[in-house]
């Protein structure tokens, strides 16, 4: 099998990942539009394919449709429970474009909808129907970044599968465009604060209503300029920075209060997903025994 992770470069492929960033956000309201709330908004969530991101299924009316970003042949689909389906390339078209196609095509389909046109956890956003900056798409750059999502995902799938708790499925949030799988200690936690740009704070405050050990991956944002994957609790314990974790080249991120792995670590590593393993089971371990959960109960312990 062959085990090579592509190499990953943020600043090559920022433009890119802004692009379909704002795509995703797009896809991601439709959801929100039409599926009952569900809890920590994982309803919302978009999902890993062998082709690319995947709404998955939705229902609107005496109909169920989903929206696939196909990464293999750099087109969006749409395809209904009555046998209609629908595409348009992703090559050349900016945010606005998207949105206007999205919502046309979706209309020929007698799906009718209506979103906010308003990215959330973005400063300054553009409204998607007047955001004609963004219209950079590289294919290299995203069908890298979709092989290196799915080489993660069976990583964390894994990580999922090693926990008798609450545990999330693995997904990607397309607010903050990164790939994540949380854990959960069953226990209430202080109210979270909120504050985090163009989102409710009610929002933020359901998602983090229980303790929770999340960990995850982004291609790259301002804070943390390249590709890298994170860990953290919240409420974090007292003494939770000064653990010592695998691999040696984590480390905490003192502003994100985060633990931080760049992915060219893993990338380069003799065993990726051993060397990503390490990092999301010693993260963890740490969190759990700081914060006093009950691992016995929770774990596969042997």
């Amino acid at each position: 099998m062959d085990n090579q992770w592509p190499v990953l470069s943020y600043e090559k492929g920022k433009d890119t990942y802004d692009t379909v960033h704002m795509w995703t956000q797009i896809a991601g309201k439709i959801k929100l539009a039409v599926l009952p709330w569900r809890n920590h908004s994982w309803h919302i969530t978009l999902h890993i394919t062998p082709t690319g991101l995947s709404t998955l299924d939705m229902p609107y009316n005496n109909k169920h449709f989903q929206i696939d970003f196909d990464f293999l042949s750099h087109k969006l689909k749409i395809i209904t429970s009555d046998g209609e389906y629908r595409d348009f390339n992703l090559t050349d078209i900016s945010v606005s474009e998207f949105y206007h196609k999205i919502f046309r095509t979706l209309s020929d389909l007698k799906i009718d909808l209506k979103i906010n046109p308003v990215p959330n956890e973005i400063q300054d956003p553009i409204p998607f129907d007047e955001d004609t900056m963004h219209a950079t798409y590289q294919k290299e750059h995203v069908e890298d970044l979709h092989q290196a999502l799915l080489r993660m995902k069976n990583v964390f799938t894994q990580f999922q599968c090693d926990f008798n708790g609450k545990c999330s499925p693995v997904h990607f949030f397309w607010g903050s465009f990164d790939l994540a799988v949380s854990r959960y200690s069953g226990r209430r936690a202080p109210k979270h604060p909120g504050g985090i740009p163009n989102m409710p704070d009610w929002v933020a405050q359901e998602a983090y209503s229980h303790e929770v050990a999340s960990c995850g991956f982004w291609p790259g944002n301002e804070a943390i300029p390249e590709a890298a994957f994170y860990a953290y609790l919240y409420p974090e314990p007292v003494g939770y920075k000064n653990v010592t974790i695998q691999p040696k080249e984590a480390f905490y991120h003192e502003t994100l209060r985060e633990f931080i792995l760049p992915y060219k670590v893993v990338q380069q590593a003799d065993n990726p997903e051993e060397t990503l393993s390490a990092f999301l089971n010693s993260t963890y371990r740490a969190g759990a025994e700081t914060a006093q959960w009950d691992r016995t109960a929770l774990e596969n312990l042997e």
